[in-house]
């Protein structure tokens, strides 16, 4: 069991940071979505959740309908390049001026100068550990299946190298929907994707506001408070480190699940695929998901088994963006002389989370 300081702060983490946990504790990717208003603030705190809770340098990659694969694979790798002057830039973190831009090493805390060079002349690059792809479902199809490859194989080439994706890497596609189960990419990609998480911007931006906050407080004092040497721009550590990540993995590994927990898994799986809103199926991927994402719950919640609720818990995220919802003249009940405006009524205004949720409610919980 994990100790209770590294409880006590994965707990005090907001949404968007528990979901980026999650995938690096299980090496897996998600999917966030958000209305079109905010999508750019919820970049930025992607940003800031990456630096500041995990230590982990990051790319956005502003995807369009004309974006190639040359720029695509461009676009996910940060190189160093140190300035021949003797002082460096500390630009804002929270305000990103292009997002096809390798980012300055400012914003990689975790990404040395190249030891290659005592002046650090060297010019090195590699694939950053967060890919945040903005718009991603925008991009031509050859792009989000490049994608797909990227995440099966963890290595991309380019023009000049191959370079291989970190031992902490998680490719997040940042979409547009105005509500959760929306937001998708292209079919196969959509089903290697984790969990999805759908942030509403009700919900505020934890980080980013705090950002905010502290930016109007050292305007306000700049003129007053003098400085001493190194304080300006200091990173500090990140509030949860890579050893404290890989303890939380090995416990999710070593929880137990009862056998008829499983039952109760299998069965929410069945009712899944039998759903008269559903189409499509559910596929094998999702049901390992869904093994995983439960007992790393149970490690993050100080218990070395996975209990009912846990399970219901883990459907939510990891249907949330694979479930096919069936045309009403395609509903199965059609075949038996149902008509089309009955099934249109019963399924109006019926997403992905309804689904779980009726499912959820059907399926009996064991004791």
């Amino acid at each position: 069991m994990a100790d209770d300081s590294l409880l006590d702060k994965v707990h005090a983490l907001s949404d968007l940071e528990l979901a980026l946990l999650l995938c690096l504790i299980s090496r897996e990717h998600c999917l966030v979505s958000t209305p079109s208003d905010a999508i750019d603030d919820l970049i930025q705190e992607l940003q800031l959740v990456a630096t500041k809770t995990f230590g982990l340098s990051w790319v956005v990659v502003d995807c369009t309908p004309s974006t190639t694969l040359e720029d695509f694979a461009a676009a996910l790798i940060i190189g160093h390049q140190p300035s021949s002057s003797g002082h460096s830039t500390s630009p804002s973190r929270n305000h990103p001026d292009s997002y096809f831009t390798s980012r300055p090493s400012s914003s990689h805390p975790r990404t040395p100068l190249s030891p290659l060079s005592p002046g650090g002349g060297a010019f090195s690059s590699r694939i950053a550990n967060v890919v945040l792809a903005k718009n991603l479902d925008r991009a031509p199809q050859a792009v989000q299946i490049q994608a797909l490859e990227l995440l099966r194989t963890r290595r991309i080439f380019t023009r000049t190298s191959v370079q291989t994706a970190p031992k902490q890497f998680v490719f997040i596609p940042v979409l547009e929907a105005a509500s959760g189960g929306e937001a998708r990419v292209t079919a196969h990609l959509n089903d290697f994707l984790y969990i999805a998480y759908w942030h509403d911007p009700e919900d505020g931006f934890v980080n980013l506001d705090e950002a905010d906050v502290n930016d109007a407080d050292t305007a306000s004092t700049q003129s007053v408070v003098k400085r001493g040497p190194g304080e300006e721009g200091s990173s500090g550590q990140p509030l949860i480190s890579e050893n404290e990540i890989s303890h939380l993995g090995t416990l999710s590994q070593e929880a137990k699940v009862d056998i008829e927990v499983t039952r109760y898994q299998m069965n929410i799986v069945s009712f899944l695929r039998m759903h008269r809103a559903v189409a499509g199926g559910i596929s094998p991927t999702a049901t390992k998901h869904f093994g995983q994402l439960m007992r790393c719950l149970a490690a993050l919640h100080r218990l070395d088994f996975v209990t009912p609720a846990l399970v219901g818990l883990a459907a939510h995220k990891i249907y949330l963006h694979r479930i096919q919802q069936t045309l009403p003249e395609k509903e199965r009940s059609m075949q038996w002389g149902s008509k089309v405006e009955a099934v249109e009524a019963l399924l109006e205004d019926i997403g992905p989370e309804d689904v779980v949720e009726d499912v959820l409610g059907m399926v009996t919980a064991p004791l």
